[in-house]
């Protein structure tokens, strides 16, 4: 099914079409005319040889035209119907091209900077009709999509998405964001409460135990019975600081404040502690526990997820979904930070994802070409540049008739003829 776009295009190609032809054509009526007034006006014969190399021009450039899409009068004539006959290197070209000069690392990232996608997103989706179209549109594609979705292919594009946010935030200072909010709200001090308690359970009830690992340990020249009472001595004063501890008044808890303070500071501001930090990150995030983790979280969220949509309504899913657009981008559109962040990501996004797959991408250009059928690619092609092929022949046709209305001038004047 044609689209509108498509419609005008091809009437816009058949005007085009028919006037180059015309041209053509008034050439023609204008040569026989002037050949057989010239006897009686002689100056017609400066009519008759524009019209004569006009439309010897316009010949020629109709067949170089034609040449490209199929072959002219049907004749199997050599190098014609160049773009079906080579419409697998056409489409491998194409794919080469794209992958080479569209995304490679520098364009992507060079380009994504320039656009400020974050910021044009959200403006877009926070108009109304934007966010209905888009909701519109997920609800109705979702299931398909999900469905047609190779298995893992969602989870590899949320876990590399998660894992590029990730790399792009710095560990550390929102690392002191968070504990500086923990902390600031009470619950550090809740913390130390519950550790506290825990430790003294855990004290109370492997007292025994405790004392025994003690006493195996011991010198041997210690009688077992005094390696017992002093590790029962030394556990029950644990217990007791354990319990004192618990007092919020006790010196030890405002020398920890302190120090928890002064390392969420150092968080915020040390540049060799944030490094330190980066590099922890960057081992978790490798780690293949961890990926395996988040591998086993994607492809259950991708199960749970395909089921939900399978069991609603398009209309009622985009319904559900349009609040949710609109809010993502009113927030986008006002959030500076946030808009700094994201575009962040998808800059990392696109230099993780897209360029590492720029041959593959290619490759599915090729693919999709070499598997139009010839037909497809002539009038796909046509539509694009069909009008600017036609003006070659309207320039080839005036073009051709003054060139060829200079020569026969020339050779009058130099009496050549």
């Amino acid at each position: 099914m044609s689209s509108p776009s498509d419609v005008q295009k091809a009437a816009a190609l058949s005007r085009m079409r028919a006037l180059a032809t015309g041209l053509l054509a008034l050439m023609g009526i204008a040569f026989v005319a002037a050949s057989l007034g010239e006897a009686r006006f002689p100056a017609l014969a400066y009519v008759r040889a524009f019209a004569e190399a006009g439309a010897v021009g316009a010949c020629a450039d109709w067949f170089a035209v034609t040449a490209l899409f199929r072959r002219p009068f049907g004749l199997p004539i050599p190098h014609t119907g160049l773009v079906p006959r080579n419409k697998a290197r056409i489409g491998e070209a194409l794919g080469t091209f794209i992958a080479d000069n569209f995304l490679t690392e520098e364009v992507l990232d060079e380009r994504l900077r320039q656009f400020e996608i974050a910021r044009w997103g959200g403006q877009w989706l926070s108009r109304p009709q934007n966010a209905q179209a888009v909701a519109r549109r997920i609800g109705l594609a979702a299931p398909q999509i999900l469905s047609a979705l190779p298995k893992g292919a969602l989870r590899e594009l949320a876990g590399s998405t998660v894992l590029a946010a990730a790399r792009a935030t710095p560990a550390a200072p929102l690392a002191s964001r968070l504990l500086k909010a923990v902390w600031s709200e009470g619950a550090g001090q809740e913390v130390i409460d519950r550790g506290a308690e825990w430790l003294e359970r855990l004290l109370t009830e492997h007292q025994g135990a405790i004392s025994d690992g003690f006493a195996r340990k011991s010198h041997t020249w210690l009688p077992k019975w005094a390696d017992r009472l002093l590790a029962s001595a030394l556990i029950d004063e644990l217990i007791k600081l354990l319990k004192d501890l618990r007092d919020p008044a006790h010196e030890w808890r405002g020398e920890l404040r302190k120090s928890m303070e002064a390392f969420i500071e150092r968080l915020a501001t040390d540049p060799e502690l944030q490094i330190q930090v980066e590099r922890l990150k960057e081992r978790l995030l490798s780690h293949p526990r961890l990926q395996a983790q988040i591998e086993s979280f994607w492809d259950d969220a991708e199960a749970r997820l395909t089921e939900a949509i399978a069991d609603q309504e398009p209309d009622e899913l985009a319904r559900r979904i349009e609040p949710t657009v609109r809010s993502l981008g009113e927030w986008l559109s006002d959030d500076e930070a946030a808009q700094g962040r994201l575009n962040r990501w998808s800059r990392l996004l696109a230099r993780g994802v897209i360029a590492p797959r720029r041959r593959e991408i290619g490759q599915f250009v090729a693919q999709v070409v070499a598997s139009w059928d010839a037909r497809s690619v002539v009038d796909k092609l046509e539509l694009q540049v069909g009008p600017d092929l036609q003006y070659i022949r309207i320039n080839g046709t005036l073009v051709g008739g003054l060139v060829g209305l200079a020569i026969f001038t020339a050779a009058r004047l130099l009496r050549l003829g």
